[in-house]
C-alpha cells in the first residue's frame, strides 16, 4: 500500500487534534448542562415545597439582615398587620397569562403592612388592570392577615426602565428603593405575593412555571460531538482515497 504523502498525513493529525479537542469541549458542556438539569430539578422540587406546605410565620425580625434568598424564596408565609394608609406603589407589568379574569396591561400593587413590633413587610397585594389605577378598589384596608409566598428582589435587566420614584413609576419589585420612596422604616428585604383572594388587586399571579430545558442542551451538545466526530471520519476515509 501506497504511504500517505507527507501533506495529507499532516493535515489529518493537524485536524485529528482539532477534532478532539472539539469534542472534548462538547461532550464537557453537555456533561456540565446534566449537572445543571440535576441542580434544576432539585430547585424546582424545594420551590414546589415550599409553595404546597401550609403558612408559616416569616422569620423574626432579627434575622432579616442575614437572610439568604435561597432560604426563603417562595416559602408560604402568614402575616397580620395593618396596611400604612395612603401608601402605595405600583409596579408596571404586562399579564400575558393571568390565571384570573384579569390581564394584560396594569400593575403589581405594593402596599406596606405594619407588623406588631413595628417593622414593615412590602406586601404585593396582585394585579390590577391599567384602567383601574386610580380606582378605590385597589386600596388598601386598615388591617389585614396575609397569606402569601415570600420573593427575594427582582432583579433588573438590561431591558428594564429605570425606576422613577418622583412619578410613581415603577418596573421592578425592589422593596429597599420602595421603602424608602413610601418613607417606610424598618422594612423587610422581602416582599409577600399575597395569595388569590377573589377580589382586586388580583393575588395569587406569582409565576411558578420555570423553563427546564437543559437535558435538551445536554443532548444538542452530545449530537454535535457525535456530527464532528462523523464529519472528521469522513474527512480521513476521502483522504485516504486520495492517496497516490
Amino acid at each position: 500500500m501506497t504511504p500517505l504523502p507527507r501533506r495529507n498525513m499532516s493535515r489529518l493529525i493537524w485536524s485529528g487534534a482539532f477534532t478532539a479537542l472539539g469534542i472534548a469541549a462538547l461532550v464537557a458542556l453537555g456533561v456540565w448542562q446534566l449537572h445543571r438539569l440535576a441542580w434544576k430539578e432539585a430547585l424546582l422540587d424545594a420551590i414546589s415545597s415550599r409553595v404546597h406546605a401550609p403558612p408559616v410565620a416569616p422569620p423574626p425580625t432579627a434575622q432579616w439582615s442575614r437572610l439568604d434568598p435561597s432560604d426563603y424564596e417562595y416559602r408560604h408565609v402568614r402575616v397580620e398587620g395593618s396596611f400604612e394608609p395612603g401608601k402605595q406603589a405600583l409596579v408596571f407589568r404586562n399579564l400575558s397569562s393571568p390565571r384570573g379574569p384579569y390581564g394584560g396591561v396594569g400593575y403589581l400593587v405594593m402596599a406596606p403592612l405594619r407588623l406588631a413590633d413595628g417593622s414593615a413587610i412590602l406586601i404585593n397585594r396582585g394585579f390590577a388592570p391599567q384602567e383601574l389605577r386610580e380606582s378605590p378598589r385597589i386600596a388598601a384596608p386598615a388591617s389585614a392577615v396575609v397569606t402569601g409566598l415570600m420573593r427575594s428582589p427582582e432583579a433588573r435587566t438590561l431591558f428594564t426602565p429605570a425606576d422613577d420614584p418622583a412619578k410613581g413609576e415603577w418596573f421592578t419589585r425592589d422593596p429597599a428603593a420602595i421603602a424608602a420612596a413610601l418613607n417606610v422604616n424598618d422594612a423587610a428585604p422581602f416582599t409577600i405575593d399575597a395569595d388569590a383572594s377573589g377580589d382586586l388587586p388580583e393575588g395569587g399571579e406569582t409565576i411558578l412555571d420555570f423553563p427546564n430545558n437543559h437535558l435538551s442542551y445536554a443532548l444538542t451538545w452530545f449530537g454535535l460531538a457525535i456530527a464532528l466526530g462523523g464529519v472528521f471520519a469522513a474527512f480521513v476515509l476521502k483522504t485516504l482515497r486520495e492517496r497516490p
